[in-house]
């Protein structure tokens, strides 16, 4: 053979070895990129302090051990936060161990006070199914099955696997399956890496003896990339901040719009300990209510009167928030366009239980327990009740009556109380108080329990000149209907502004609202329906 030719047989046999190897690393698998990248995680602990408007009102830690069988990450945050004109200690713990494949086997949630907060663990099934079990306060712990189509990740343990088992670049995507712990629901989240940029960071800490406080002893700089979750996605978890090459996130933005800030130990959570031991708390002039509150360029005279409100909404991508048309609210372009219910739409041509058309939004679901035999009672009690003096006509076979008789029992039974806890329909029934989550989560199982189809919004409702962010339930009367138990109406008014539809979790895409959202107030009709 020439020399020419043995030449053109080794560059072919290197072109297609390259071939295979590109190949190789193109289709690899996802479970395989991630057996690949839990080889590279390294043990460690990191601190963050918890920030709202620049002023520190909470410690924050993420730990991540690793063993020869697996990996395991615990979470910690605790913060002291103002709403309601008081200062309202909240945490939330999270555990979750994984194998060495970074598939996940178990994890242990706890978000607030052990007797009033909600516990939940599960334990993954051969990838293909998960127990859940899940205490609510002092009720009965609920196990719950959930069906798998493959291997799980907890959000906390989602940057790990961008960085290690991808290349993170600005400008792509990356999807994961991913298990919400806050929804207690599994699904895809896409994270988007919008830029890469070098942080400063301190490592170390040194007492500084004059001022009493822990100082920066060496500032780090870290390469790190700039992540969002799509709004499509699934999971509300702490994905939304920066995250470094090791996987740990360096600053975050917490559920609820709190800033997580990576420091030292010390700086991080004993100059808090400091802080508070030496009576500087968090402010109620910072109660979340009215600091994420919407001034409103005009005033809405006789809010419940009104039948057509017009507003122009600015200063946010609104291509995210596909709730925002259809039912009583039409978008066009900037200005959305509320028109109130007449009576004839609230006019069902249907009896209850609702037929299996309405499966979803009949059926119980993670802490929404319409299945339960107590609020099966409370529901047929109000569902069945008579009116003095009025026909004695099947009322509890009418979707309308029963929807607007839930409403007031629930607006009537509850004490408006600001709650900052995950709701849980068997609670808010124990305890008889919460916020609109509570009434929100209460009013839906209730609602379901009597086989009317009913479901969860959130957004805005103006109050006093400002448009503050809110819950709400949705019934389905031959369209869907919101209706509002925290302020007695039926149907809400006006000036309810549907962003989201679906489970509370639903409600971290607000988040995006925060600080930039602008609302004009064009005009206010109240006209003949």
């Amino acid at each position: 053979m020439h020399r020419r030719g043995v030449a053109l047989v080794v560059v072919l046999l290197w072109l297609a070895g390259l071939g295979l190897l590109a190949r190789r690393e193109l289709m690899r698998g996802e479970p395989e990129r991630l057996a690949q990248a839990a080889l590279l995680v390294s043990p460690g602990a990191e601190f963050y302090a918890v920030t709202q408007r620049g002023q520190q009102i909470g410690f924050a830690s993420s730990t991540v051990d690793t063993t020869t069988n697996g990996v395991s990450i615990y979470d910690l945050f605790v913060a002291d936060i103002a709403a309601d004109s008081a200062i309202h200690r909240t945490s939330a713990r999270l555990l979750s161990k994984m194998s060495r494949t970074l598939r996940l086997q178990t994890f242990v949630f706890q978000y607030g006070a052990l007797s009033t907060g909600i516990k939940a663990t599960g334990t993954v099934n051969n990838d293909s199914s998960l127990t859940l079990v899940i205490t609510a306060g002092g009720s009965r712990p609920d196990t719950q099955h959930v069906a798998l189509t493959g291997p799980l990740l907890l959000p906390n343990a989602v940057p790990l696997a961008l960085a290690l088992a991808h290349s993170p670049k600005a400008g792509k995507r990356y999807t994961f399956n991913v298990f919400d712990p806050l929804s207690l629901k599994p699904g895809p989240i896409t994270l988007r890496v919008l830029a890469e940029s070098t942080l400063i960071v301190s490592d170390s800490a040194v007492m500084d003896t004059l001022r009493g406080r822990w100082v920066p002893a060496h500032l780090d700089t870290v390469t790190a990339w700039h992540i969002e979750p799509d709004s499509g996605s699934s999971s509300a978890g702490m994905l939304s901040g920066w995250v470094d090459a090791r996987g740990r996130m360096v600053r975050a933005t917490e559920f609820g719009g709190f800033l997580l800030d990576r420091r030292a130990f010390e700086i991080a959570y004993k100059n808090w300990t400091l802080d508070r031991a030496n009576g500087s708390r968090a402010s109620t002039a910072d109660d979340i209510q009215e600091t994420t509150a919407i001034e409103a360029s005009a005033p809405i005279k006789d809010k419940r009167a009104v039948t057509v409100l017009r507003l122009r909404l600015r200063g946010v991508d609104l291509a995210g928030f596909p709730s925002l048309d259809g039912g009583r609210q039409t978008m066009e372009h900037d200005t959305l366009v509320i028109r109130r219910e007449g009576e004839t739409a609230l006019l069902p041509r249907y009896q209850l239980p609702a037929d299996g058309g309405f499966a979803q939004w009949t059926q119980p679901e993670p802490l929404v327990q319409s299945e339960d035999r107590t609020i099966r009672e409370v529901s047929r009690r109000i569902q069945t009740a008579r009116d003095i003096g009025k026909s004695t006509r099947r009322v509890d076979l009418d979707p309308r009556v029963v929807a607007e008789r839930l409403n007031q029992w629930v607006f009537a039974n509850l004490e408006k109380k600001v709650s900052l806890s995950v709701p849980s329909a068997i609670e808010v029934l124990r305890r008889h108080r919460g916020d609109c989550n509570e009434h929100t989560t209460l009013y839906i199982a209730l609602a379901r329990a009597a086989g009317l189809p009913a479901r969860g919004a959130a957004g805005l409702v103006y109050v006093g000149g400002k448009f503050y962010y809110h819950a709400w339930p949705e019934v389905y009367l031959g369209t869907w209907v919101p209706v509002d138990p925290t302020f007695g109406q039926f149907p809400a008014d006006a000036s309810h502004i549907r962003f989201v539809s679906g489970g509370y979790v639903k409600q971290a895409e607000l988040l995006k609202l925060v600080g930039n959202l602008q609302i004009d107030v064009l005009s206010s009709e109240t006209l003949p329906q």
